[in-house]
């Protein structure tokens, strides 16, 4: 680029220069130079729920009063303009223009002053430019700390962030979960008349129905959800109106209820005003008990896929109880393979899931005194499992567990073979002469039928009821 390219910006350390059309300014520049780390842009998640906490601040803000009016050249502009000028500029950031203006590295400097000055120089020079003025004017009237963090600190405006970018999705992750149980409940219903060998140790056990199975993988996600959303009550709670340690300096007495009340507004979240603004402020308790119900989802999720890749393992070779759609070739050597490919990805997400966990975790208790510095790390990292439970969920359901079928004779081939259905004879021959029965048929490679009746403990019509698989799925003593 040449020297056109570019206009200078100052801030407290000097001049810098800035690529002419930026919207953003010095702070963002800066950052931009010093944290050139992942190359990662801020999730739309955090952006827009720093513009929406900019946009109910100049409301109120303006509300209470102190907008002045600014001398600007030869111009006055109003108080009142210079607040819809901002507040205009934050509604485009809320709805998803200016995006690309967004440029801070999620590793950069702690706290997320710069992620905050970002959105200040971004939606600042917008407002400017609403009002007339170019980027490069030296009498711009809109200043980003002065108006547009007016009554803010990095130290409230990013927690708070935190918590509305994770509320912004929650809808959207529970509702793809729903839709993930919702299905595994079609397939319990689909799959009820399959009997099949039930496995504990990856070792035969007593009979289940493939149903059952998938039942109980429709209630674990129902469990999920409930953990989710219990744990997301906690990120209600704002602390903004704190400033920069919890005492509120600079901001009107008035201005933490009223924000949180016009962040309801704006946002349609249902929000709660903080008991202790100290408290919002140094801990990141609510976060991190988030991100550990989405862990506990993750691990629910890699031992569903794992069962998934477990029960159509083979075929010829494995349990090739259930069949996954086949939705892409296997292998690159070997002809007409065909893997449990979205189970995989679903492991590989759910794995990913949990190491942002870790970071949350190691993060949340790395601040000292009245601030965590690791906001940013714990943002990002929360913003990321959000959308990557959305993702994989998604197409786990749609691809994969929509698609599944049950192999019923290989279940009950499998059964018939299982020497455990003697356990339901334990309540009429006792538990040795059980293991008598079982040791022999397994042995002579007989039927446990064959067995017992052979060695006298039953006549055949009392062990063909008492053998009865399907009965046995429901529970009790199958009979006296």
């Amino acid at each position: 680029m040449n020297n056109n390219s570019f206009r200078t910006e100052k801030d407290s350390l000097g001049e810098i220069q800035v690529p002419a059309d930026a919207l953003w300014g010095a702070q963002a520049q800066r950052a931009v130079h010093n944290f050139p780390v992942s190359g990662q842009r801020p999730y739309p998640a955090f952006i827009w729920a720093q513009a929406t906490i900019k946009r109910a601040a100049v409301q109120v803000n303006h509300d209470l009063g102190l907008f002045q009016d600014k001398q600007s050249g030869d111009r006055t502009i109003s108080g009142d303009t210079i607040a819809q000028a901002i507040m205009d500029a934050a509604d485009e950031v809320i709805t998803g223009q200016w995006t690309e203006h967004f440029v801070v590295d999620p590793f950069q400097a702690g706290a997320g002053t710069s992620h905050n000055m970002n959105t200040n120089e971004v939606i600042a020079n917008r407002a400017n430019q609403l009002l007339g003025y170019a980027i490069t004017d030296s009498d711009k009237p809109v200043h980003p700390n002065d108006h547009v963090n007016m009554a803010q600190s990095t130290n409230d405006t990013i927690p708070t962030a935190i918590r509305l970018g994770c509320l912004w999705r929650l809808d959207e992750l529970l509702g793809v979960l729903s839709g993930l149980q919702f299905v595994l409940e079609q397939k319990a219903d689909e799959f009820d008349e399959v009997v099949k060998s039930g496995r504990t140790h990856l070792q035969d056990a007593v009979p289940v129905r493939l149903g059952q199975e998938f039942g109980a993988y429709a209630k674990a996600i129902e469990r999920n959800i409930t953990k989710i959303d219990l744990a997301a009550e906690g990120l209600r709670r704002l602390g903004i109106g704190g400033t920069a340690t919890g005492s509120g300096l600079n901001a009107h007495p008035d201005y933490h209820r009223r924000m949180v009340q016009t962040l309801s507004a704006i946002s349609g979240l249902e929000l709660y005003e903080s008991d202790d603004l100290f408290e919002s402020m140094q801990s990141m308790q609510d976060a991190v008990f988030f991100s550990g119900a989405l862990r506990t989802l993750a691990q629910d999720l890699t031992r569903i896929a794992n069962d998934f890749r477990l029960l159509s393992s083979g075929p010829a070779t494995g349990l090739d109880e259930i069949h996954l759609p086949a939705v892409q070739p296997g292998s690159s050597i070997m002809p007409g393979k065909v893997n449990p490919v979205l189970a995989e990805m679903l492991n590989m997400a759910m794995f990913h899931v949990m190491g942002n966990d870790l970071t949350v975790m190691l993060a949340g208790q790395a601040g000292q005194l009245e601030l965590n510095v690791m906001m940013p790390i714990i943002a990002h990292n929360l913003f990321e499992m959000m959308h990557i439970i959305i993702g994989a969920v998604g197409a786990f359901t749609q691809k994969c567990v929509v698609g599944v079928t049950a192999n019923p004779n290989k279940a009950e081939g499998w059964l018939a073979k299982n020497a455990i259905l003697v356990t339901a004879l334990n309540p009429i021959i006792g538990y040795l002469k059980g293991a008598e029965v079982a040791k022999k048929a397994m042995e002579s490679n007989r039927p446990i039928l064959d067995v017992v009746v052979e060695l006298g403990y039953l006549n055949e019509d009392e062990a063909r009821a008492a053998l009865n698989a399907r009965a046995m799925t429901n529970g009790g003593i199958t009979t006296k």
